[in-house]
């Protein structure tokens, strides 16, 4: 099995098989590292980490060259600097990543209208139905790497497989920059080779409760009883790791994939105990949730709040409203009464505020709409950011200082507009 620094990279000769196969998993090489250093050629074949430059933030990406030394996506800055200590580290440009995800997402609809978008930088593609044109699901995979490279200069790493899961894996394992086909007639070989660990819904807690009954590969998930393996991971969790060991997965590829929820959090440059500017950041983050949620045709029934202490611990607490919401005013003022309820006995060094359970935004207008003069403050603004860019308008009262190190969307995924 491949692993995330590219060491154990696996990927398929020219004249491989694809027999059987239709789906696509096409996943970016180190998204954001590579951004960067599409930007500033400089920084190619060097170790460098996308993220909070004082040390206090999260490492959002890093190249492959980082990784061979242990850094990996959501580790502290100061332990991914202890680990590769000539790290070059480079401040996350959220939008730039969001415009090139879209020029990528682009090309995916060129080749088929079945995409399923899985985050930023990585989709779903079914090109059953686009054999008559681009020809088999193999030609189709390598026209694609080539496409993307010409059109943005990145590269990416793609899975054919029969199955959504198999093909996701073979994505993995063929990063960076490779193909990995497997065809229906090798994919149960293929997956009785695996450690139990590649399967999906198989985390730590799952691998560890296998292994200790002796359970490493999927070939000993496949000569264990059905029992044994539900004991273990419990009668769903065991049940669905089953059918995936056996190569059944029917799910097909979602073109309705809805985003379950957007956020937006942020790592304090200096722990903050002050409350007026939490709340500031608080209303600055909900502004931000409220413009993807417009941005995306959404609203938002529940609001939540994120808060970490200095000394790590991490609480939330949320509200679902009597009607959803898109309205960055009424999101800041909701995540601030989240934030009365919390105690502030010690300072802070992350916030956040996510909207959840979302449903399409335009429905029937309220008779009374107490956020009707915010509405048009927000229309106003999403008008002028859209001309004059999206930091050229916000709250008088955020203005000041930058006190974040990473303030980047949780979860991100591009917009459909």
């Amino acid at each position: 099995m491949g692993r995330g620094d590219g060491s154990g990279r696996r990927v398929s000769d020219a004249d491989a098989d694809d027999t059987g196969t239709r789906i696509l998993h096409v996943d970016m090489d180190a998204f954001y590292a590579a951004v960067e250093v599409l930007d500033d050629p400089t920084l190619a074949g060097k170790p460098l980490i996308v993220g909070g430059v004082e040390g206090r933030g999260v490492v959002s990406s890093a190249s492959y060259e980082a990784r061979r030394f242990g850094v990996r996506s959501a580790m502290n800055m100061s332990q991914a600097l202890r680990l590769c200590p000539s790290a070059i580290v480079v401040p996350p440009h959220f939008e730039r990543y969001l415009a090139l995800s879209r020029q990528v997402m682009d090309l995916f609809q060129e080749v088929t209208p079945l995409v399923e978008p899985l985050s930023i930088d990585e989709a779903f593609l079914d090109v059953s139905g686009a054999r008559r044109l681009w020809g088999s699901p193999a030609v189709i995979a390598r026209s694609l790497r080539a496409r993307v490279r010409e059109r943005t200069g990145l590269t990416c790493s793609i899975g054919v497989a029969p199955t959504k899961h198999v093909a996701k894996i073979a994505s993995t394992m063929s990063k960076p920059d490779g193909l990995l086909i497997v065809s229906e007639p090798e994919m149960a070989a293929f997956l009785a080779s695996l450690p139990v660990r590649a399967l999906w819904g198989v985390g730590p807690k799952a691998a560890e409760a296998l292994e200790g009954r002796g359970i490493r590969l999927v070939a000993d998930i496949l000569a264990a009883p059905r029992a044994v393996i539900e004991r273990a991971l419990g009668a769903a969790g065991g049940a669905r790791v089953w059918e995936l060991a056996h190569g059944h997965d029917p799910r097909g590829v979602d073109t309705a994939r809805v985003e379950k929820s957007v956020g937006h959090e942020e790592t304090f440059l200096v722990d903050v105990t002050d409350v007026t500017v939490l709340r500031s950041e608080l209303r600055r983050l909900g502004d931000n949730v409220a413009s993807r949620l417009r941005r995306g045709g959404w609203e938002a029934a529940t609001i939540a709040l994120k808060l970490r202490y200095a000394d790590f611990t991490t609480v939330s607490r949320s509200l679902t409203l009597p009607e959803p919401t898109n309205v960055g005013q009424r999101i800041g003022e909701v995540a601030i009464g989240l934030l009365a309820q919390l105690p502030l006995d010690q300072p802070v060094r992350l916030i956040g505020v996510r909207g959840e359970k979302l449903r399409a935004g335009g429905g029937f207008a309220a008779l009374w709409d107490d956020d009707e003069d915010w509405r048009r403050v927000d229309d106003a603004l999403d008008g002028a950011r859209a001309r004059f860019g999206r930091g050229a308008v916000t709250r008088a009262s955020v203005l000041g200082p930058r006190r974040d190190v990473d303030a980047l969307p949780t979860s991100p995924r591009p917009s459909h507009d």
